[in-house]
This record gives C-alpha cells, sequence and structure tokens, in this order.
C-alpha cells in the first residue's frame, strides 16, 4: 500500500512562517497541498511558492492578543475552515542570564510561549466548532530538555511549551490533536550568527550523530507528517528531529588506549 501525504482542501496557519524554518514549513505545507497563511510581523523576503501555488501573507503582532483573535477569525471567514496550526514563532538572542533584566527574560517567555498559547487559543475557537476538528504543532527546541547558558529563559519556555502541548492534547480530545516537533540544530540564514563561516557549521555539524544540521525543509515534511492522517493516532507527542541528539561530553574526554596486541 503506497502511503503520501495529502493535505488538499485543508488550510494551515504558520505562525513566523515566513524565514528559516518557517519558510522550510510553509513550503512544505503547500508541496502537500494546503492552502497556507503565513504571519509575521515582517513579510517575507519573496513568495513562498510550491507546485505554482504561493502562500498568502498576513501582518500580525503575535503578543497582541486582540489581534491574534481577530487574524484567526479573518481566517475563517476567508478560508471557511481551519485544519492546521503550526507554534513556529519564537527566538532568542544569546544573553547571560546574569546580564539579562527581568523585561528582557519576561519577552522572551511571552514569544516562545505566551504567544503560542494565545494563537492556539484562537484557533480552538475555530477548529472545535467544524466536524473535522484540527492539529495544532508546537515547534519545540532541545534547549527544553537540557541545560542552555545563553538562552536559558527560551529553553525554559520551550519547556513550558511541550508541557502545554501535552496538556491541550488531553483536553482538546479527541477532536483536535496537538503534538510538538521538538528541533535541534537547523541551517538556516541565521546560522552564521551563531557557528560562524561554513567551517564553523560544519565543525558544529559534526557533533551531531547524523554529521549534520537539518534544513528547514526537513522541518516542513515532518509538520505536515504530524499534520495529516498518516498520523491520526498521534496526540500529545514530541518528535525528535535532532540527528540522533548530542554525544555525552564524557566521550570527548576520555580516550582509553586500545587494547595491546597479544600475539
Amino acid at each position: 500500500m503506497a502511503l503520501s501525504i495529502d493535505l488538499t482542501g485543508r488550510v494551515a496557519v504558520v505562525t513566523g512562517g515566513t524565514r528559516g524554518v518557517g519558510a522550510g514549513i510553509s513550503t512544505a505545507l503547500l508541496a502537500a497541498g494546503a492552502q497556507v497563511v503565513t504571519c509575521a510581523r515582517r513579510p517575507p523576503d519573496r513568495p513562498l511558492e510550491a507546485d505554482g501555488r504561493t502562500a498568502l501573507f498576513r501582518q500580525l503582532d503575535l503578543r497582541d492578543p486582540e489581534a491574534v483573535t481577530a487574524f484567526f477569525r479573518r481566517v475563517r471567514r476567508e478560508h471557511g475552515r481551519l485544519d492546521i496550526l503550526v507554534n513556529n514563532a519564537g527566538g532568542t538572542p544569546y544573553r547571560l542570564l546574569a546580564d539579562s533584566s527581568p523585561q528582557q527574560a519576561a519577552r522572551v517567555v511571552e514569544l516562545n510561549l505566551v504567544a503560542p498559547l494565545t494563537a492556539s487559543l484562537a484557533a480552538y475557537e475555530v477548529m472545535a466548532a467544524q466536524p473535522s476538528g484540527g492539529s495544532i504543532i508546537m515547534i519545540g527546541s532541545v534547549s527544553a530538555t537540557r541545560p542552555s547558558p545563553g538562552t536559558a529563559a527560551y529553553g525554559a519556555a520551550k519547556a513550558g511549551l511541550d508541557s502545554l502541548a501535552r496538556s491541550m492534547a488531553v483536553e482538546w480530545a479527541p477532536k483536535i490533536r496537538v503534538n510538538t516537533l521538538t528541533l535541534g540544530m537547523v541551517h538556516t540564514e541565521l546560522t552564521s550568527l551563531h557557528y560562524g563561516d561554513e567551517s564553523g557549521v560544519a565543525a558544529v555539524g559534526r557533533t551531531v550523530p547524523l554529521g549534520r544540521l537539518a534544513t528547514p525543509s526537513e522541518a516542513g515534511e515532518a509538520c505536515a507528517f504530524l499534520a495529516s492522517d498518516l498520523s491520526s493516532y498521534v496526540s500529545g507527542a514530541a518528535l525528535l528531529l535532532h540527528g540522533g541528539g548530542e554525544r555525552p561530553a564524557f566521550l570527548a574526554a576520555a580516550h582509553p588506549a586500545p587494547n595491546p596486541p597479544t600475539h
């Protein structure tokens, strides 16, 4: 039996879906047949297209609850439905906690935890009223599961996001499925800001068991799977997209000598 991801006729919203990982997600959903509406504070540098179709863009500050509610009602009014929400918008600058103000830390939590909650509540209003329900996908991070020096507030927010997704999956079942796509390192247009030039990126990639960083399109393909009927019994789950994770640090510190020959 051939299996394929077909999202034809479905309407998807991708927050922060104009650049980087978000653009990869938007493009993958388009390629699977969905109508895609992206929202962000800034428009994309270029139209996002796949198979001759283009994602729509709506300007939105996700930290404004009234604007978020109005946006999702507009999606329902213009498209008649909402089947998929990908809470992708987020991020953080590198800043040690001791160098951060409480206001700076609060803004990171607001963008990475409160904004997805606000968007999900507005999406629920639409999805719960339609017979087919819907699928909500949180874009998480491995920063939620390990120490994240320099991005501590971000890691804490992403840990909260994963917990939020699991609770939503219970409260909103069976009509709405809620899952988390937990990302490791992804090679985007901003990668050089974190890891330097291509040699630095390659060096970082060698720390990953699969030997490289993920691509935005791979994140998009995983989202398309979670949004599709192929994952119809998947809810409250976290799918790890991290290339095998990180090698334990002690493996680099300990280099036992090989056994001497016995002959």
